[in-house]
């Protein structure tokens, strides 16, 4: 089992940046990719980012790409999302997650490989 805890959400203006992070515990994450994904109030959770076990395969949402940065420290289970340029549209609340395939070359944006969740944090943007 892999427990997952993120941090660092909160409320921010229009323009701004936060850095989420997601400190894993229990089994190591390191072998695993990792995901972060997003729940907007009425809506479905939706894919954000996500890095394979190594970090060289990286996949973005495209409403996300070239603000949002997945970045992984593996030496101490953590997984970090920056974020930039934050928008309106992105607030909601955001969960990390853990795939149960080690040292998988590949990642997918698919929420089923996800197996391990955190509880989330959520990221407030006002115009």
């Amino acid at each position: 089992q892999v427990q997952l805890v993120e941090s660092g959400g909160g409320s921010v203006q229009t323009g701004n940046s936060l850095r989420l992070s997601c400190v894993g515990s229990g089994r190591t994450f390191a072998p695993l990719a990792m995901g972060w994904f997003r729940q907007a109030p009425g809506k479905e959770r939706e894919f954000v980012a996500a890095s394979n076990w190594i970090g060289r395969d990286i996949h973005y949402a495209d409403s996300v790409k070239g603000r949002f940065t997945i970045s992984r420290d593996n030496a101490k289970d953590t997984v970090f999302l920056q974020m930039n340029s934050l928008k309106p549209e992105d607030t909601g609340v955001y969960y990390c997650a853990a795939d149960d395939r080690r040292f998988s070359d590949r990642v997918s944006p698919d929420q089923s490989g996800f197996v391990f969740w955190g509880q989330g944090t959520q990221v407030t943007v006002s115009s």
